[in-house]
């Protein structure tokens, strides 16, 4: 090989070090940014640690620090709580609203949640391919809670009509209740997010309400007090990531005293 082509292959070889290098500095800048910002990838580890270190999930928001409630109602029994990252409690460290119902009324808790599921059947991940696949038809099962889930707004799913299939929003609401009372004989209660701009969540209100009222289910529903949503914006910044998702400080100070309120109320009935 002459020296020309020897050069010629050295600067070749450098050329593609660069290019490789290059590449690999910017996968490794997007999984960092991935991690630490929606908590996924192989940095998830990333956003885990962020969370940590926001005021809403500091130590003294702790859902251990939560005092039980004498004679609650549920005590002793099995809930099924069905649902996405709010349920999840993507935001709060993977403490929730299932965690709270578990530590202030004592009850058993079950908990289905995968981050960015929806109620429409459209994958082996929906509520209803879960509810079916994942949990045990023969377990003893008191109450179910389902998620109202905000992902089928944000993914356009069609809300559909009274009767529809699963593919709908409507059509699975009715499917889990149905699916629920015949397979564990047990009340089906939906809870709503608190309120945040979305026209095609208002409308999913509305509907579930609809069905409820119909089908006999529960709703909690946070996304229609005005009072309980009139806030302060700094107390939104302590308990809310974002207009979805609330840290510990949310579900504990926020959302789980006014979901127990509602949830002793519909027992009553």
């Amino acid at each position: 090989m002459t020296v020309k082509a020897e050069k010629k292959k050295t600067n070749t070889k450098k050329i593609v070090c660069r290019v490789l290098a290059g590449v690999a500095a910017f996968f490794a800048v997007e999984w960092t940014f991935i991690g630490w910002q929606y908590h996924f990838g192989p940095l998830k580890f990333l956003g885990e640690l962020r969370l940590q270190g926001m005021p809403g999930n500091g130590e003294a928001y702790d859902f251990s620090h939560i005092e039980p409630m004498a004679n609650s109602p549920l005590e002793g029994r099995t809930v099924l709580f069905l649902g996405s990252s709010v349920t999840n409690g993507a935001a709060a460290l993977h403490q929730s609203i299932p965690e709270y119902f578990a530590a202030r009324m004592g009850c058993t808790v079950i908990k289905e949640a995968v981050d960015g599921t929806t109620l429409c059947d459209n994958g082996k991940t929906s509520y209803i391919q879960r509810m079916l696949n994942n949990v045990d038809p023969n377990q003893e099962t008191h109450l179910l809670v389902c998620q109202l889930s905000t992902n089928d707004a944000s993914k356009g799913m069609p809300l559909g009509e009274f009767g529809d299939d699963t593919s709908t929003i409507t059509g699975a609401i009715e499917y889990i209740i149905r699916y629920a009372k015949k397979t564990w004989n047990c009340p089906v209660v939906f809870y709503t997010n608190a309120r945040f701009e979305s026209d095609a969540y208002s409308a999913m209100v509305g509907r579930l309400r609809e069905i409820a009222e119909r089908d006999g289910a529960g709703v909690l529903d946070l996304w229609s007090g005005d009072m309980f949503n009139q806030i302060s914006e700094e107390e939104r910044t302590l308990y809310m990531k974002d207009e979805i998702h609330p840290y510990k400080a949310g579900y504990r100070d926020w959302w789980g005293p006014e979901l127990e309120k509602q949830m002793i109320t519909y027992l009553k009935q």
